[in-house]
């Protein structure tokens, strides 16, 4: 199987997949077992019960082919697109037992997943016509980081920081165990990765630029705020807004001139995309 350019570790995600079928199995799929005969095979599908976007298709192959590497799947909507309630997402061919043991497993993925790139993707276009970008968080489900921030590339927008490693965040209980933004950020400078500081009010933005941080973050502020934190830093630094961001709000933001705009709600909150398997033969 090629592997698609979003997933980075492909180790990780076997042992995610790994764990989350020993969770469903256990000892065995004792009612597979007791009903059907071991060499019976069978075609299933999977089929949409509502509109969304298609995330994690890769993973499925995967989970089957770890039951089983004779299951055939092939996908019939391409990762990342739109599909409507009724469309046939995708066809599986292999032992009976197989497709119903891999069955809720397969599907919990593949639902989660197309929630989380079908509400990215419906921030992003509310922002199409600006450069802004939408950014995830670290709100999200542990031990699925991975997998939901692929989700939501799929669906258009950008991975902020995967974890506490990869870039320094300064937040508010930082500044304030600091004793105060600026000795935070002088501190913070010491390090080798790229600094980003949380702010809550223009007189804190003032101190990050003049420190020469290279990504504010706007902290709940007033599209007002926003407008005059954007003409204060005129391209001097990045600028990201956090808080208060739906899908009623993010249009004027994105058009106040911000470069990010960061929105738990995309891997917190999505809603699940109802997708079903049938056995068809």
């Amino acid at each position: 199987m090629k592997q698609h350019p979003y997933i980075k570790n492909l180790t990780q995600i076997k042992t995610i997949l790994a764990n989350a079928l020993k969770e469903d199995i256990g000892s065995g799929d004792i009612t597979a077992k007791l009903t059907i005969p071991i060499q019976q095979k069978a075609q299933a599908q999977i089929i949409a019960k509502q509109n969304g976007v298609l995330a994690g298709s890769a993973f499925i192959k995967m989970l089957f082919i770890r039951l089983d590497p004779e299951t055939k799947i092939k996908f019939l909507v391409k990762e990342g697109n739109y599909f409507n309630k009724g469309a046939k997402i995708a066809v599986i061919n292999g032992k009976t037992r197989i497709l119903l043991t891999g069955e809720r497993t397969a599907l919990n993925i593949l639902c989660r997943l197309s929630g989380i790139a079908t509400l990215t993707r419906k921030f992003v276009d509310q922002i199409a016509h600006t450069s802004a970008k939408i950014l995830d968080t670290r709100k999200t489900t542990p031990n699925l980081r991975i997998l939901e921030k692929y989700a939501v590339k799929i669906g258009g927008g950008y991975n902020h920081r995967f974890g506490l490693y990869d870039m320094i965040l300064i937040k508010d209980n930082h500044i304030k165990a600091a004793g105060g933004i600026i000795n935070a950020i002088i501190q913070a400078q010491k390090g080798l990765k790229v600094i980003e500081v949380e702010t809550k009010n223009l007189a804190e933005v003032k101190q990050a630029l003049s420190l020469k941080v290279p990504i504010i973050m706007l902290d709940n502020m007033s599209l007002n705020q926003i407008r005059q934190a954007v003409k204060l830093v005129k391209g001097k630094a990045k600028l990201e807004v956090s808080g208060g961001v739906n899908l009623k709000t993010v249009k004027k933001i994105a058009e106040t001139g911000v470069d990010y705009i960061s929105v738990g709600a995309i891997t917190h909150s999505a809603p699940i995309i109802d997708l079903s398997m049938k056995i068809v033969n």
